[in-house]
C-alpha cells in the first residue's frame, strides 16, 4: 500500500486529490497540510512513501519543506507552467518528479505510483526545460568528479541519455539492448554515485560538466 501525504494550501486541492487517491485500492492518504511546515511535521510523523508538494505555500514553501523532509518519502512537486523557474531548484532539493496541476486524474494516480516505486518523473517538458537552464548557465571548466570513474563506459553512455530526456524504452532502442537491461544499469549508476534517483542523476550529468546542453 503506497502511503501519500497532500501538501497544499488550498483545501479543495487537498480534498479533491485526497478523494481520488483514496478510491485507488493500492493507495491510502495518511494526511494533508495546508503549508510546508505542517508537511515537514507530517513526513516526519506519519512516515508516508510519497508526497504531493505544492510549490507556493504560506510559512515555509515547497522548496525549503522539500529539504527538509530530506531522504525519507519521495516528493512529488505539484507545478504550473509558470513555476518552471523552480523545476531546478526543486531537483536540488530532492524533488523526484513534477506533476503538473491540470493533469488528467489517471496521470496523477500513475505518478504517485511511478514515485513511490523508485523511477524519477520527468516529464519531457520538464526535462526540455530543465535542459534549457542549465543551456543559459556560464560554462565553466568543471573538473571531471572522480565519482564518474566509477561508471563503465555503457553505464556512462546511459547516464548522459538519461539526462537527455530519454525514457528506458528509448534507451534500449539507442543502445541495442533489452529495456531490463537499461534497468540494471541505471540501478547501478545510481548506487555507485551514490545519487536516490533518475531526477539526481540528470542533475548531476549537467552539474558535472558530463552532458553539455545543446
Amino acid at each position: 500500500m503506497i502511503k501519500v501525504l497532500i501538501a497544499d494550501d488550498q483545501a479543495m486541492v487537498r480534498q479533491g486529490f485526497g478523494a481520488l487517491l483514496g478510491a485507488q485500492p493500492d493507495i491510502v492518504v495518511v494526511g494533508d497540510a495546508a503549508d510546508g511546515a505542517a508537511a515537514v511535521s507530517q513526513a516526519r510523523d506519519l512516515a508516508p512513501d510519497v508526497v504531493l508538494m505544492d510549490i507556493r505555500m504560506p510559512v515555509m514553501d515547497g522548496l525549503e519543506a522539500t529539504r527538509r523532509i530530506g531522504d525519507g518519502p519521495k516528493v512529488l512537486i505539484l507545478t504550473t507552467f509558470d513555476l518552471d523557474d523552480y523545476v531546478y531548484e526543486a531537483l536540488r532539493a530532492g524533488a523526484s518528479g513534477f506533476l503538473l496541476k491540470d493533469a488528467p486524474a489517471a496521470d496523477l494516480i500513475n505518478a504517485v505510483r511511478v514515485v513511490a516505486a523508485g523511477e524519477a518523473l520527468l516529464a519531457p517538458s520538464v526535462t526540455r526545460r530543465l535542459i534549457a537552464e542549465f543551456a543559459t548557465r556560464p560554462q565553466q571548466n568543471r573538473p571531471r568528479p572522480t565519482a564518474l570513474n566509477a561508471l563503465t563506459p555503457r553505464e556512462t553512455d546511459v547516464l548522459r541519455l538519461i539526462a537527455r530526456g530519454r525514457s528506458n524504452s528509448e534507451i534500449a532502442d539507442d543502445l541495442v539492448v533489452a529495456e531490463q537491461t537499461v534497468k540494471s544499469h541505471i540501478g547501478r549508476i545510481l548506487a555507485k554515485l551514490h545519487l536516490r534517483d533518475r531526477a539526481q542523476a540528470v542533475v548531476f550529468a549537467y552539474e558535472t560538466g558530463l552532458v553539455v546542453p545543446g
